[in-house]
């Protein structure tokens, strides 16, 4: 009974969707173009209604969605009841993640349209014809033998600057010369750099930059988000210490800039490691703290859950909204696929690094506002003006599995239907005692 139920109101979602479907096209005879037939427009809903009514169903709650399934039992059941249909509700959920799963698919490279003539894009487009393998061939080396080199050099220098000129830097009195020369030394090195990797950046509502003070707070695709960011302003990072290469750049880099490096166990301590940037924020002179609250690089389609942790410092937020084209070169690491050195040379051999910089308006914390509200505030404003999907999930489920909490929210919202809230309520002290 239970099942011919579902049937029936499966059915039900299908004719639906079968008296708004789009009208079929029909060819004219002898050529290939493609015509609707001769109905009134008023029988063909427009497509802006057809995904209307999807996201309706699709964006229902889960009261809601269960509520259509109980519709078609033949006995009607009260609020505080169990029904076998609502296992369908979870069937479904489980299959429809199971075939597109929003959240994994984050952490992999964006689809694009066209073939932008990179082999890592798509690796059979370049045998379609003859004409195409070999304007490909001619993009190789133009891209290996003549960009590749070039940029090679150009980051080398500016790198190499970066810790000569930061290092002599270190040896001034800390004065506003020291000041003036240091932000001097990174804007220039950064430049040279972002060259290296023939970035073209587009900079808008300069207005809005972050002021010294603040912090800064942007969504995270890549490495060289810092880059970019740089190019434009001084900013003081914020990570943890490392030893080889990246070592001596660290250490070079904080004897003429108060950037703020962490030990290894300095990082796991969460106290400690908000009462150092908190005592940052206090110097208004000291530079914006540049921090990218996702945790992890995510492919510039969307924005993950925010750590709550750098809204918790206080003082004012400056929303950074980043959003590369991918057409010239996919500038998304990948860190579970690709190491760092194979990062750099994929993106030293894309044609380009195309992107669009949004400063949005300051920010700062209202009253009543907990650090997750404001941490999702933010965030929204990111996604809306990046024009990039705005996500609850977690960016460490990339590399974690899926939290309890999660589990338990949804757990909680099916109790609350069958048992109701006010005795859900009246068992949560009897519950609360008993543990104790």
């Amino acid at each position: 009974m239970f099942f011919w139920n579902w049937v029936k109101y499966s059915t039900s979602v299908l004719s639906t969707e079968k008296r708004n479907a789009s009208p079929v096209l029909s060819v004219v005879p002898g050529t290939d173009r493609l015509v609707l037939p001769s109905h009134s427009s008023s029988a063909f809903p427009s497509l802006g209604s057809l995904y209307t009514n999807r996201g309706r169903r699709e964006g229902g709650s889960m009261e809601q969605e269960m509520g259509e399934l109980r519709r078609y039992r033949t006995q009607s059941i009260s609020r505080g009841e169990f029904a076998l249909s609502d296992s369908f509700y979870f069937y479904r959920k489980g299959l429809e993640s199971i075939v597109d799963d929003q959240v994994t698919q984050r952490f992999s490279s964006e689809e694009l349209v066209s073939w932008n003539l990179l082999t890592r894009t798509n690796h059979n487009f370049h045998y379609i014809s003859l004409r195409l393998t070999v304007i490909w061939g001619l993009g190789v080396i133009i891209r290996y033998c003549v960009l590749f080199p070039l940029r090679i050099t150009l980051a080398i220098i500016g790198l190499s600057w970066l810790v000569i000129g930061t290092t002599l830097v270190g040896f001034l009195p800390n004065r506003r010369v020291k000041n003036w020369l240091s932000e001097l030394v990174h804007l220039m090195c950064y430049r040279i750099c972002a060259r290296g990797l023939s970035a073209t950046i587009q900079y808008h509502n300069k207005n809005n930059k972050p002021q010294k003070g603040g912090i800064c707070v942007a969504n995270h695709t890549s490495p060289i988000d810092i880059v970019i960011l740089a190019n434009d302003g001084c900013y003081a990072m914020v990570g943890q210490s490392h030893s080889g290469l990246m070592g001596v750049i660290q250490r070079s880099m904080v004897r003429s800039c108060p950037h703020v490096w962490f030990e290894r166990s300095e990082m796991r301590d969460r106290h400690a490691v908000t009462s150092r940037l908190r005592a940052h924020v206090a110097a208004k002179s000291n530079l914006p703290i540049l921090i990218f609250p996702e945790g992890t690089c995510i492919n510039n389609t969307s924005v993950m859950m925010f750590k709550k942790g750098s809204f918790e410092i206080g003082g004012t937020i400056y929303p950074v909204a980043i959003k590369y084209d991918p057409r010239f070169g996919d500038a998304f690491w990948n860190s579970a696929k690709y190491n760092m050195v194979s990062y750099l040379l994929r993106m030293m051999t894309s044609w380009a690094i195309v992107v669009n910089v949004w400063y949005l308006p300051p920010m700062t914390r209202q009253e009543g506002e907990d650090a997750t509200k404001f941490a999702n505030r933010v965030k929204s404003a990111i996604a809306h003006q990046g024009g990039l999907l705005d996500m609850a999930w977690d960016g460490s489920l990339k590399r974690d599995k899926v939290k309890e909490e999660f589990k338990e929210q949804q757990q909680k919202m099916y109790s609350s239907m069958v048992v109701g809230k006010k005795a859900r309520n009246s068992q949560e002290p009897h519950t609360e005692s008993t543990r104790r």
